[in-house]
């Protein structure tokens, strides 16, 4: 599979630091879904360096306030996936910071609990 992340145009860049690059998701789940993407191939969360690592959750804190330049949403979902099991397709690190808004689901409660079948209520 063809990786989308290895060129981003620079139009497409919404935020850019040293080692990442924030874009709005091709195909988002609610308005203003980014994404923030490691700049040097890697292939998951775990596969980062540790200077990776370490700045990434300020690239999520920079992502809700570009998302809050447009709007207030009531909630967040920030999530990855590593590995195929977990659904991972694209094999480059990417993270999913997607606002959520009441009534968006008739019942959202459980969040990403519910990934795998009848498992999210307990």
């Amino acid at each position: 599979m063809q990786n989308p992340f290895l060129e981003i145009a620079q139009d497409r860049r919404i935020y850019e630091s040293e080692r990442f690059v924030i874009i709005k998701d091709a195909y988002p789940v609610s308005p203003n879904h980014l994404l923030i993407i490691s700049k040097s191939p890697k292939v998951d969360f775990f596969s980062l360096s540790l200077e990776e690592q370490m700045e990434f959750p300020r690239m999520i804190v920079k992502a809700k306030k570009i998302i809050e330049l447009d709007g207030q949403p009531d909630g967040y979902n920030i999530g990855m996936n590593c590995g195929a099991a977990a659904g991972q397709t694209v094999f480059h690190f990417h993270c999913h910071v997607i606002p959520r808004y009441i009534g968006d689901m008739e019942d959202p409660r459980g969040g990403v609990r519910h990934c795998v079948a009848g498992k999210g209520y307990y």
